[in-house]
């Protein structure tokens, strides 16, 4: 029982992360962990290509509006409780497709685990809540390594899974990591000191979610519909309407759903826009790798690795990713972020090149995916750590959503653009080697951009002050003797 006038004890910040790690990770997984599976699907619930792969484009869009959305929410009525919502909607949705009978209660399923999404924003706005100041940018670099770890994971545990057992392994296997943890964030992640009621802004989140679900359902189709379809073209024209709109509401808006003042503020603006060109470069590789080493020999460049193998080559990038992450989180603490994630857009555009003009053997291709995820490791890590040090802690959850989302939007377009390259360049059911290059090519000049746009990020001092809030007022704690004060360094935890 705590004593009259104490505080009650906290977890200890090592253990906080290990919970946020679990939980970062089990979402992050599922990103890349069904995409191997498809043809397995389609196969066993005897559907199109076009209806499988809406199991994708569900998870994609459903994550999309939910990260932002849910990431307010938990700057305004509690980071944990939103935490544990997120990783319950994740579970439910991960037993759904786990016994779905059909691809419509797949898709659905899918649907539901993206609503689980905001895991990550919510986890980084913990960690600046809770930790010691010095021990953030540490902390936010190993969370951010989890987003390239669980996508370069999920290709490789995909395959085993899938040729060793069935693909609703792939689902039950997550459902088991999702539900550890959730209880683990419910017992032993405490609730975040900084809150900033407010009134939700349903209108602000009607408008952006129609925006975005109309540009990636675009981003989505092309390659089906035809890039000039009346289709296509009416949705990109819809999401700019929409988002244009969203725009200005929120700006007019006593209490909106996203700062604009605060999205259009140098610092967040050009990380954003190089989040959106680094995830066009992630999820790419993630593509045009196993293709191009699962294509038979008698192409003339490929290895005829099976998916199990395919995924192999992946690995690099997910064992360096996870230590590039902390070490660049390291280094921002006493540098700034904006070096380590200059330096890492860099390795990341040294790789595609690399990749680019020498494929011809497996360990060239090692060789360069290890690279990239040297580069990523340090990109994520250090993007997250510039939205942080750039705004105040009442608006760090939808700001890091927001970052979030636009990497994934990046990725989807990424994904589309490659696969687009590959389509036009096809030889007997195959895409050739030149196509593989032209699309190695391609994203080395999305990083490439990514870098330039870098540079332009405004110097943070590592010794910086952290923003405050102003003008919100105080919050109260359950227990009286904490006040939740806006902007306030926690309390010491304790040793558990």
């Amino acid at each position: 029982m705590t004593p009259p006038g104490h505080a009650p004890a906290r977890p200890h910040h090592n253990l906080t992360l290990g919970v946020l790690l679990l939980a970062t990770l089990s979402y992050a997984l599922q990103q890349t962990l069904v995409s191997p599976a498809l043809p397995a699907i389609q196969r066993d619930l005897d559907t199109s290509t076009t209806a499988v792969t809406y199991t994708l484009t569900a998870f994609l869009l459903s994550a999309s509006v939910a990260t932002p959305i849910a990431g307010r929410l938990g700057d305004m009525f509690g980071k944990k409780r939103m935490l544990v919502i997120a990783l319950g909607v994740f579970a439910l949705g991960s037993l759904l497709c786990a016994f779905a009978p059909s691809i419509e209660l797949l898709i659905a399923g899918r649907a539901v685990q993206g609503g689980g999404a905001a895991v990550f924003p919510l986890s980084f706005a913990i960690v600046r809540d809770e930790f010691p100041r010095e021990r953030v940018p540490g902390a936010v670099g190993t969370l951010s390594a989890t987003f390239g770890i669980g996508g370069g994971a999920g290709v490789v545990l995909s395959g085993v899974i899938v040729d060793h057992l069935s693909y609703e392994w792939v689902f039950r296997f997550g459902f088991l990591v999702v539900v550890a943890a959730l209880f683990m964030a419910w017992r032993y992640v405490p609730e975040s000191p900084v809150t900033s009621p407010a009134k939700i802004d349903w209108g602000g989140a009607v408008l952006m979610s129609g925006g975005l679900i109309a540009l990636l359902v675009g981003v989505s189709e092309g390659n089906h519909w035809g890039w000039t379809d009346a289709r296509i073209l009416g949705l990109f024209a819809a999401s700019a309407v929409l988002l244009l709109a969203w725009g200005t509401f929120e700006y007019k808006h006593p209490q909106p759903l996203v700062d604009m003042a605060m999205m259009r503020e140098r610092t967040v603006l050009t990380t954003n826009l190089a989040g959106v060109l680094v995830g066009f470069g992630m999820f790419s590789l993630f593509i045009l790798v196993p293709q191009y080493v699962q294509a038979p020999s008698s192409t003339g460049y490929g290895f005829g690795a099976s998916v199990t193998e395919a995924g192999l080559f992946l690995l690099p990038a997910t064992a360096v990713t996870l230590v590039a992450g902390p070490v660049a989180g390291w280094l921002g603490g006493r540098i700034g972020p904006q070096i380590p994630l200059a330096g890492g857009l860099l390795v990341a555009l040294v790789a595609y090149v690399f990749l680019a003009l020498e494929h011809s053997s497996a360990t060239s291709i090692l060789i360069a995916t290890g690279l990239f995820g040297l580069g990523l490791g340090f990109a994520f890590a250090s993007m997250i750590n510039v939205i942080i040090g750039a705004v105040e802690p009442t608006k760090t959850g939808v700001a890091t959503g927001m970052n979030t989302i636009m990497r994934t939007i990046g990725g989807s377009l990424g994904g589309q653009v490659a696969a687009a390259i590959l389509t036009g360049h096809l030889v007997n059911g195959y895409a050739t080697e030149h196509g593989f290059a032209v699309a190695f090519w391609v994203c080395a000049a999305a990083v490439a951009g990514a870098f330039g746009v870098a540079l332009l990020i405004p110097r943070q001092k590592p010794s910086a002050e952290p923003k405050v809030a102003t003008g919100v007022p105080l919050v109260e704690t359950e227990t009286p003797t904490v006040p939740r004060v806006v902007g306030a360094v926690p309390p010491r935890r304790l040793a558990s």
